[in-house]
């Protein structure tokens, strides 16, 4: 981190206003070659920007000193007009005064060696960058927040107290300690691992409200899902025609239902055929199916349970179709909606039946989510040694503080505490230019 560099901070192309943000040792000496000089920190000053007796623009310009800006290195910003040439000349002045281009994340990557934010810290400003839901956002900036990171703080410090009581036996056999220490770590442990399995619970949530509810559309040929595919996106994605098996592979569509990002996708009739083409869709279907968070069954009038009925999973729901030409009496265990394509009777209903299931399903608690798989891992790899040093109390405290510092620093590597290296360049390089 001992060189300088900026990058654009706004998307290119035209606009009022582009941004470049620089960062590192040089960002005074540069600014002082650009005419940028006299500048009070964080506070925005305009200044006439030339280099080599060119005249570049009349910018906003801001300098931060370290450690008090968002790399926690001496940064800047310049407020630049947003023409493409300005923005160009800008970054060619730059380049020649030794300023490098950014790799992506790095901005924030200098953030987290420096001390500003931790891993998961950083994890979240991605997110929220990338959020287009309510919810999405809402997540990212609890995880910014640092709600996610004290939860981790917290387990790894109950993780330590058992293993202070676990190492004092070991250390100090002759000493006035209590016999049997060890053993006064149980209770310790116990809650540690009922709140480790509690957040790996809540995995699943944190990860389908940041990538999506998955929403998959089952049921024999000819039912109708492929209108309702159509009546749910509101534009014509899916062929729609009275030819049975007219649907032959996955078709997603992404959308927002009452805040929450869905992934809806149409799949091929349920049937046995022996066209290839059609097999191959099938297959398709069934494992989309198998890999749903929710599954709508639906079901034409005259349509038997057929092989679909083979995956729906208990909380799916029936959506009776044609409600036009007559409700069915469908005689089954799930919940029926009726619906009608056509005349776009029951829509608005299942619309707010999915609403209500996605708040269900992934509003959760007030316990902070796990938001990536990365840390879902993690955290079993640590349940998984704590269980096995809670095993050990009672046989050998040596092998049990072992399993329990593996467990530790398990929980370290979710926040960047310890041995991140392997997976900084994994994490940044997922990041968008400027940040």
């Amino acid at each position: 981190m001992s060189d300088t560099i900026f990058a654009l901070a706004t998307p290119p192309g035209r606009g009022a206003i582009a941004v470049i943000r620089l960062s590192g040792p040089q960002v005074e000496p540069t600014l002082t070659a650009l005419g940028a000089h006299g500048l009070k920190p964080r506070m925005a000053s305009v200044r006439s920007l030339n280099h080599d007796g060119a005249h570049i623009d009349q910018a906003l310009v801001l300098r931060f000193v370290a450690p008090h800006s968002y790399t926690g290195e001496d940064s800047a910003e310049l407020h630049l007009h947003g023409g493409r040439a300005v923005v160009e000349a800008a970054s060619r002045a730059l380049i020649a005064l030794g300023v490098r281009p950014a790799e992506p994340g790095e901005f924030t990557r200098r953030a987290f060696q420096n001390g500003r934010m931790d891993l998961a810290q950083a994890e979240a400003v991605a997110d929220l960058i990338d959020a287009e839901t309510a919810a999405q956002a809402k997540q990212a900036l609890g995880q910014l927040d640092g709600r996610l990171s004290e939860t981790y703080a917290g387990f790894r410090r109950d993780l330590l107290h058992a293993l202070a009581l676990v190492e004092a036996e070991i250390d100090f056999p002759d000493e006035e300690v209590p016999d049997n220490l060890a053993r006064t770590a149980g209770p310790v442990l116990d809650r540690l691992i009922a709140d480790l399995r509690r957040a790996i619970d809540t995995g699943r949530r944190g990860e389908r409200v940041r990538d999506g509810y998955r929403i998959v559309l089952i049921g024999e040929t000819n039912a109708g899902k492929s209108s309702l595919f159509n009546a749910l996106i509101a534009r014509e994605a899916a062929i729609v025609t009275p030819i049975a098996g007219t649907t032959r592979d996955v078709l997603d569509a992404e959308l927002v239902i009452g805040g929450y990002a869905v992934t809806l996708s149409d799949t091929a009739g349920l049937r046995d055929s022996d066209d290839p083409v059609e097999a191959e869709g099938v297959r398709r279907a069934r494992a989309r199916a198998a890999q749903a968070d929710l599954r709508l069954w639906v079901r034409a009038p005259g349509d038997a349970e057929g092989t679909a009925a083979d995956y729906a999973q208990p909380g799916d729901l029936i959506v009776a179709t044609k409600r036009d030409l007559g409700k069915q009496d469908l005689g089954s265990d799930h919940e029926v909606l009726h619906i009608s394509t056509t005349t776009g009777e029951g829509l608005g209903a299942l619309h707010d039946w999915i609403a209500a299931r996605l708040a269900k399903d992934l509003a959760g608690a007030d316990f902070p989510a796990v938001t990536r798989e990365r840390h879902r891992l993690r955290l079993v790899e640590a349940l998984s040694a704590v269980e096995a040093g809670k095993a050990m109390l009672d046989v050998s405290p040596e092998m049990a503080g072992d399993d329990l510092r593996r467990a530790a620093e398990a929980l370290a590597r979710v926040t960047g505490g310890i041995g991140v290296e392997d997976i900084l360049g994994q994490v940044f390089s997922t990041f968008c230019i400027g940040k």
